[in-house]
């Protein structure tokens, strides 16, 4: 085997190993005072998760999102936000476990970085410029369970 084919494989393999976050996977809300924000994930199949989000302040919506996570031609996960349906826009997955999982679009105003990340409580979220400035971030716990 030439070795430009074997980096090739090996780059195959790298990207084929980065999971889609099925930590994610359910409903998840963060709750201050009469202000809340959800999400909701359904599991990965067929190399896709499928999600939707909202935010409000007490029975009103204020936003709305559709979104998705799905592996890209080259293996490696893309989530795509369409905000309060906008096109969608789409960030890389530049790193991934099975707990955490960091997207990032340099080309996008803001945000140009998304990081997901399990917690002991729940889901951690984090949106920022791509050097982690600017950052906004919610605390998720399950949906509907007592706090």
């Amino acid at each position: 085997m030439s070795l430009s084919l074997g980096f090739w494989m090996a780059a195959e393999v790298a990207a084929m190993a980065m999971p889609l976050p099925a930590f994610l996977t359910g409903c998840h809300e963060e709750r201050r005072e009469a202000r809340w924000t959800e999400e909701c994930w359904t599991i990965p199949r067929g190399g896709l998760m499928m999600g939707s989000g909202r935010s409000g302040n007490g029975n009103k919506v204020a936003g709305w999102e559709w979104m998705r996570i799905e592996r890209g031609a080259d293996g490696v996960p893309v989530f795509y936000g369409s905000s309060q349906g906008a096109p969608p826009v789409a960030f890389k997955a530049v790193s991934a476990s099975a707990t955490e999982i960091v997207f990032v679009n340099p080309a996008h105003d803001f945000p140009q970085r998304i990081r997901y990340a399990r917690t002991a409580g729940g889901i951690e979220a984090e949106v920022s410029l791509r050097d982690g400035s600017k950052a906004q971030r919610w605390t998720f716990g399950a949906m509907g369970a007592p706090r």
